[in-house]
């Protein structure tokens, strides 16, 4: 039980904290607000609230003050009077060209950074004029075949000076090592290149399936990737540990935090083994998650989260700067929530969604757009997406205290309960890795995940619970409004963004016409380069060679091809 002196003491730190982070040129997270809030009514508002003087609170060491560990009141004293949640609107169709025009307009009325949505061919490590991806160019997302699609991508938008994320796992590395090289065409230093790569492999075995090889070879280039991000481009965070993706195929609230925690243990455990600093490389670590429905269980869930990762960064694996305990995630609110059926009804679960990520302390956030489950964003809709988020912080005061929900009992309950569902589940994968006394190429958790990719216990796991979920809105027991409940509606149709297939024949020969321009000798030889270096197991890092292929302007399709003449190809095994 926490005593009054130490909670007293506590709300002494988190004040000595706060003042800190207000101090002109502390390198705090201070701004130039009013530091007086209140509320629209014009009721003064302290910027955190706890306990009374002398009250007695059973189990607040495990609540705390904001800034301090656990973390469970979030990574900064000041909250979001320090500065707010990051705007990254999630953006790509069509051509390079098209898109760069769409993040103009996201920058322009407001979006502080970009998040790149790839199409399948690219996401996949096809070239968009592969057999393979007939069809599918630029239809989910952007097509991006060598560097100089990523010029265009990026044109007039300065790189050193943004801060991009890119969602893509399987071919991480190769699309990263365009974006330097894109970088660098412009001028840019790419030492102080900001943003986060995806490159979470354990969960397309786990839920999406976009993967190109088995698990090993990904996970040495996923090795190399944060050494040399951690030497050469630190401020870049190689690894967003993505438990949106799992939640998307089905998972519970716990199996996302579980499943998503579990995997960033691992590559934990990678990076130690190739003889890193935590307290380094750890900070380049970061997290995406979904923000489904259910209001209260996804702010619990967000606080559980941060409090578990900083305890086992502290006690499993040696991390004693804070900053190395941190856990920084992005939000994306839930798409498989939204309906077709009433699609207006989506802006209203988007807001709902968006309220508690920011409640739950969300770094940055993608809102959906209502139309994204029938097809790619409209301006219009995109527009309103972004509208959502700025309606929150400008208006509905969420930004002026830290934490406002912290002490509640149903959210203090309900983060204790998930909390205790992950621990279990944390056990069941080591377990399934032979403990922690076995012996392990990189670590006991990251041996229970490959064995629980080999024997298909995640995806049971995320199948039962989506068919336990599925059979609940069948009997009634779960409603959806315009789905199972309130059917009749007065609105029509959306209008909705289809791409031509004009796009896909411009791509290709676009492409056809850079390939024809190359140095075909130099990419001959980058290529042949990089298969050697993929079959020498001394090799130091891969991704120096990598660039050189891209700077030769060889593609994605090349590079990625290559390195499967090695690495092979991966395929699922059936499970009865």
């Amino acid at each position: 039980m926490a005593n009054p002196e130490d909670i007293a003491a506590g709300r002494a730190r988190w004040q000595a904290r706060y003042d800190a982070a207000r101090t002109p040129g502390s390198g705090g997270r201070g701004s130039a607000a009013p530091e007086a809030r209140t509320t629209i009514s014009g009721q003064p508002l302290d910027p955190v609230y706890g306990p009374p003087e002398g009250a007695e609170v059973p189990g607040f060491e495990r609540i705390g003050w904001p800034g301090e560990f656990p973390f469970t009141r979030g990574l900064y004293a000041t909250g979001y009077r320090g500065r707010p949640w990051t705007i990254r609107q999630f953006a790509g169709f069509g051509n390079a060209s098209q898109t760069n025009e769409r993040y103009r307009m996201i920058l322009e009325s407001g979006g502080g950074g970009l998040s790149v949505a790839f199409d399948m061919p690219t996401l996949m490590g096809y070239d968009s004029d592969h057999s393979f991806a007939l069809g599918e160019v630029g239809h989910c997302g952007v097509a991006v075949d060598s560097a100089a699609d990523m010029e265009v991508l990026f044109d007039a938008i300065p790189l050193a000076e943004i801060t991009t994320s890119m969602t893509i796992s399987g071919p991480a590395i190769p699309v990263f090592c365009m974006y330097l090289v894109a970088a660098e065409r412009q001028g840019a230093d790419t030492s102080v290149l900001n943003g986060t790569l995806q490159t979470d492999i354990f969960k397309e075995y786990i839920a999406q399936k976009e993967w190109l090889y088995p698990p090993e070879p990904h996970l040495r280039l996923i090795g190399d990737l944060m050494e040399y991000c951690g030497e050469n481009v630190p401020a870049f965070k190689p690894l967003s540990v993505s438990g949106y993706h799992i939640r998307e195929a089905g998972a519970t609230a716990a199996q996302e935090l579980a499943f998503t925690l579990a995997d960033g243990f691992g590559y934990v455990e990678l990076g130690l083994s190739r003889g890193l600093d935590v307290n380094r490389f750890a900070p380049g670590l970061s997290f995406f998650f979904d923000a489904h429905v259910d209001f209260f269980e996804e702010i619990a869930k967000f606080r559980a989260a941060r409090r578990i990762w900083a305890r086992w960064m502290r006690d499993r694996f040696g991390a004693d700067q804070e900053r190395a305990q941190w856990l920084r995630f992005h939000t994306q609110t839930a798409g498989v929530s939204l309906t077709a059926q009433q699609p207006y009804n989506n802006v209203v679960r988007t807001a709902v969604e968006a309220l508690s990520a920011v409640l739950g302390g969300t770094n940055s956030l993608h809102t959906n757009a209502l139309d994204e489950t029938l097809a790619l964003p409209t301006e219009r809709s995109a527009e309103i997406a972004l509208r959502t988020q700025q309606v929150l912080r400008e208006e509905t005061g969420v930004v002026n205290v830290a934490d406002p929900l912290g002490g509640s009992y149903y959210v203090e309950a309900l983060t204790d309960r998930l909390e205790a569902e992950a621990e279990r589940i944390f056990e069941r994968i080591e377990g399934m890795g032979g403990g922690a006394g076995a012996d392990h190429a990189i670590g006991p958790i990251t041996s229970g995940i490959l064995a629980g990719i080999d024997n298909g216990w995640f995806t049971s796991e995320i199948a039962e619970s989506a068919f336990q979920y599925q059979q609940a809105l069948e009997k009634d027991e779960k409603r959806i409004v315009g789905v199972n409940a309130h059917t009749a509606s007065v609105t029509g149709e959306v209008e909705t963004l289809r791409i031509s297939h004009e796009i896909e024949r411009e791509q290709n020969r676009v492409l056809a016409e850079r390939r024809e321009r190359r140095d075909g000798g130099a990419v001959d030889k980058a290529l042949a380069d990089l298969l050697g270096a993929v079959r020498d197991p001394a090799r130091p890092n891969l991704i120096p060679v990598i660039l050189d292929a891209v700077r030769a302007e060889a593609t994605l399709g090349e590079i990625c091809g290559t390195m499967g003449e090695e690495f092979g190809t991966y395929t699922e095994k059936p499970h009865l």
